[in-house]
């Protein structure tokens, strides 16, 4: 033991020290982010300007304690600036586009509401380590799928009809004709509701296996007062009606199905002849070494706590979210597709293949 010792680099130990310290702390601000965004704290912020600890108490009637200690880990974390002499705190406007600005392109609000459900989950979850099988979606919490829904609704709303179909024209024009369009896995169906107000002459329909973001589809599209114009319906979407659709799309969905295979097989029966399938998927890579960084470590983070043990659950493929371009080209062929090609459409966290027979 005296000599192991003396063999170790203890500056490297206090480094590796320092970089846990952070992650833990990273942990524990995010549950306060968590607090934050649902008690509309960061959007208070973000209107009043220059604000004491008082002040937004009066403005969001919140008890001022409790504010004035989130506030204090907001500043040391670089998410809210401080005046000493004012005793005040702002956001910075580039700060509210990620934290309080649900129209915004980067906006986080959808990630952060994950958090505390995907964590809570963590036991379950230890316990298919030491059982296998995973956590089916229907031990998670109803907020999940509000946090999902907020995540990609500014994505769709920002991306799929300004960046993401214009890249294949050959899409516009059958939607723009009156062609069919699906979106498999449909959750909230926000793609959907995007698309129908894109293109009137479409005919659209959102097919999901999970009931309860059926019925929030339905409500989406009713509020959108486009409730005449969309079918949502809860589907085994392995077992698709044939040659239906001109335009069918997966949006984060092949990496945590239980059978992907047979998933893409029923797609590609699916599409008319001429027809295209869109599988939007995260934007990183099949192999562990080049997702050696912060974005590699959050998406397997969550893979962890929900996308593959959801699919595990039910004796599945279990893929996991950096499933990556390798993967999905091996699937597409598998299922008998002939045509494979990359988008070139540069998106942070999205990576688009368009997938023909």
């Amino acid at each position: 033991m005296a000599d192991e010792k003396q063999q170790l680099d203890w500056d490297k130990i206090r480094q590796f020290w320092m970089q846990v310290s952070i992650d833990i702390g990273a942990a524990m601000l995010g549950a306060l982010t968590y607090i934050g965004d649902r008690l509309g704290i960061f959007s208070a912020l973000a209107e009043a300007g220059a604000v004491t600890s008082a002040a937004l108490a009066d403005r969001t009637g919140l008890n001022e304690r409790y504010l004035r200690e989130w506030l204090s880990a907001m500043t040391a974390a670089g998410y809210v600036n401080y005046d000493a002499s004012a005793k005040s705190y702002a956001m910075p406007p580039e700060h509210a586009m990620v934290l309080a600005r649900e129209d915004s392109p980067f906006f986080a609000g959808g990630m952060i509401e994950m958090i505390v459900p995907h964590v809570s989950m963590a036991p379950k979850v230890m316990a298919s380590f030491k059982n296998g099988g995973g956590v089916s979606q229907s031990e998670y919490p109803p907020e999940t799928w509000e946090a999902m829904e907020r995540s990609s609704a500014s994505l769709f709303r920002n991306q799929l009809i300004r960046n993401w179909l214009p890249a294949m024209a050959q899409v516009v024009a059958k939607l723009n004709e009156g062609g069919s369009s699906l979106d498999v896995g449909c959750g909230s169906g926000r793609a959907s509701i995007e698309i129908a107000s894109a293109f009137p002459k479409a005919q659209v329909f959102g097919f999901d296996a999970h009931l309860g973001s059926v019925e929030r589809a339905r409500a989406n599209a009713k509020a959108a007062g486009l409730d005449g114009r969309i079918k949502f319906d809860v589907v085994d979407c392995t077992r698709l009606p044939a040659a239906q659709f001109d335009f069918i799309s997966t949006i984060d969905v092949v990496h945590d199905s239980v059978h992907p295979d047979a998933l893409l097989k029923s797609i590609r029966a699916a599409l008319k002849p001429d027809g295209t399938y869109l599988m939007v998927e995260v934007n990183v890579s099949s192999n562990l070494e080049d997702n050696i960084n912060p974005m590699g470590r959050l998406m397997y983070s969550i893979s962890t706590l929900y996308c593959m043990t959801t699919s595990l659950a039910h004796g599945g493929a279990g893929i996991g979210a950096c499933m990556g371009e390798a993967k999905a080209r091996e699937l597409v062929a598998a299922a008998g597709f002939k045509h494979f090609r990359r988008l070139p459409v540069g998106d942070m966290f999205s990576a688009l293949y368009e997938i023909r027979a």
